[in-house]
């Protein structure tokens, strides 16, 4: 059954990729009516996303994106031609039956348009405007544009990834794209909380990269408190733990290509646990030395600790490590790829992490599910990211009240 739980909120949607496009998802889960708003000369490819691989199949196309369809199930698309006065009309009735105006353009895109705070408050007085961009609306850096990995190098995200003596790593996926849409979705429902119980609507002002400096945590304490870099000598290294200090702590080389296996000694039970399970090897290998017995001695030689946990691990098998391990209680896993994740995993599978729509033009699809279940009101997704223009007759005939021969004329102009 299709979720109720934001059943009564309808969402006039400009969000394109996924710092945007991924917040909206979050509520049109929920139930919300999230209507997107694409160009229908440029055939909606302002999202980059929309054509791009991966694909499913040999099949290419607006149509076939599969980052598109993932990020944008669950709800209406539309096609509006802005660069019309009828086109901008239409946009503004829109606006007038519509709670939200989501947007993740670069700063100033909609003032340009018209469509700023101040008119859409003319609109409508009680709207919540949201505005998601790399560095917000205002400040030195607010006329500048961002993709994710942008906002997570300025935001200093990237500089704490990585290993000694090298470069900084970062990652190879946009992951303050994520981060933005969940602070997005966060912050959309806080202004319908406040709208809920004051009928005040308000301009939400976000920027995903001061959503990436509030990620730094404790590292931001510890330059300010003693001046340690993340970078001093011999850090990072993102396969150990400083907070709090752990040895072992790290992703070990197994037995295969490219098979890994993450292993976390928490203190001295667990290190005795581990040695136990390498049975004759820790005696070989010196790790029964009263210097390894307490956390102090075992931080004091992490690299020779880490050298011999690997020299063990890369003759066995990952799941079988990690399985000995954790029947001892020592927390471990194997490292795993995602078909072994997703198909492999009966957790996952129970959960219902994965859902299949059926997509008009790609035919049946797996999609991201929610990570979250709520016992009153959980999310659903069963319908398709909708095709470019998919809803037009929906929204402009029985939401805007136009007539089919209105809705053919406005088809034959190429406003919509």
């Amino acid at each position: 059954m299709k979720s109720e739980a934001l059943s009564h909120i309808r969402i006039c949607d400009f969000t394109g990729q996924l710092a945007g496009a991924g917040a909206t998802r979050w509520l049109a889960a929920f139930g919300a009516e999230v209507i997107r708003i694409e160009d229908p000369i440029r055939h909606g490819r302002w999202d980059i996303l929309r054509g791009s691989p991966p694909f499913k199949d040999e099949r290419r196309g607006i149509e076939f994106g599969s980052g598109f369809q993932n990020h944008n199930v669950e709800k209406l698309g539309i096609t509006l031609n802005l660069r019309t006065e009828r086109g901008h009309e239409l946009l503004e009735e829109l606006v007038t039956i519509s709670d939200v105006v989501s947007e993740n353009f670069a700063a100033g895109v909609l003032d340009r348009m018209g469509l700023g705070w101040d008119r859409l408050v003319e609109l409508r007085p009680d709207i919540i405007y949201v505005s998601n961009c790399g560095f917000g609306q205002t400040g030195p850096y607010g006329t500048f544009k961002s993709w994710g990995p942008i906002a997570q190098a300025v935001s200093g995200v990237t500089h704490q990834s990585g290993l000694p003596g090298e470069p900084p790593a970062g990652w190879g996926f946009s992951h303050l794209d994520h981060t933005g849409g969940y602070y997005m979705a966060i912050a959309i429902l806080m202004a319908l909380v406040h709208k809920e119980r004051t009928g005040e609507g308000q301009w939400v002002d976000m920027s995903c990269t001061e959503a990436g400096a509030s990620l730094h945590g404790a590292d931001l304490l510890d330059w300010s408190v003693n001046g340690r870099s993340m970078r001093d000598a011999g850090r990072p290294d993102s396969n150990r733990s400083t907070s709090p200090e752990m040895a072992p702590h790290g992703v070990y080389r197994c037995r295969g290509e490219d098979n890994w296996v993450a292993i976390a000694v928490r203190d001295d039970r667990e290190w005795g646990e581990l040695k136990a399970e390498m049975g004759g090897y820790a005696d070989s290998a010196g790790l029964n030395d009263s210097r390894f017995d307490s956390l102090a001695g075992r931080m004091a030689a992490v690299d020779e600790l880490d050298a011999k946990v690997t020299d063990w691990t890369r003759e066995r098998n990952r799941f079988e490590v990690a399985s000995g391990l954790e029947a001892r209680g020592v927390p471990a896993s194997p490292v795993l790829r995602p078909a072994e994740r997703i198909d492999g995993d009966v957790a996952t599978s129970r959960w219902g992490l994965w859902p299949m729509v059926e997509h008009a033009a790609m035919g049946g699809v797996r999609v991201d599910g929610q990570p979250v279940h709520l016992s009153k009101t959980d999310w659903s997704i069963d319908e398709a990211s909708p095709t470019l223009g998919q809803h037009n007759d929906y929204v402009y005939g029985k939401l805007l009240g136009l007539s089919e021969d209105e809705i053919a004329d406005l088809k034959a102009q190429r406003v919509i």
